[in-house]
């Protein structure tokens, strides 16, 4: 009986955290453009957690560990031609790891689309003149900023959330 409800629990805290961690990147990038490098420890830890839980076999698992590296050294070759943040490349390649091999192309057509939005509304909001009082707000007036990039930790999040609507319900 004990078992079952610690299982359960897990069950539920599991995708809370997902969900959290994903909001947490998003918001932390868009307010600082920084993703902390706890966020993605976070989501390798709990994929860790969730193997157990799910049953996952050991092949399922490295396959799962391949995308999530081979998405890394992408994310490194980014980051080395400064066309991603280095947050996005660890997020990016913590995110992969929960998509696995199966996953990852549908994640990667989503997110894209997802950084396409963002850039496309952030353009428009670029081009918008601030009233005072938001263009006092330091993060607002940051995002407002004509040569800030684009805080991509929201695409990816968004994407993942999209991508595998699952893993806000493991079973």
């Amino acid at each position: 009986m004990i078992e079952t409800t610690a299982a359960s629990f897990a069950m539920v805290l599991i995708p809370l955290l997902f969900f959290g961690i994903m909001a947490a990147a998003a918001i932390s990038d868009l307010i600082s453009y920084r993703i902390p490098n706890i966020l993605p420890v976070l989501l390798l830890a709990l994929f860790v957690a969730a193997i157990p839980l799910t049953a996952m076999s050991w092949p399922v698992v490295l396959s799962h560990l391949g995308a999530g590296l081979a998405m890394l050294a992408i994310g490194w070759v980014l980051f080395a031609l400064n066309l991603l943040g280095g947050g996005d490349a660890k997020l990016f390649a913590a995110i992969s790891l929960w998509m696995g091999w199966e996953g990852l192309a549908n994640y990667l057509i989503i997110f894209s689309i997802c950084g396409g939005v963002l850039a496309l509304l952030l353009l428009m909001f670029r081009r918008l003149s601030l009233p005072g009082r938001l263009s006092a707000t330091p993060w607002i007036a940051s995002l407002h900023d004509k040569n800030q990039g684009v805080p991509y930790g929201i695409a990816l999040a968004a994407g993942a959330l999209l991508t595998r609507p699952e893993l806000l319900s493991i079973a």
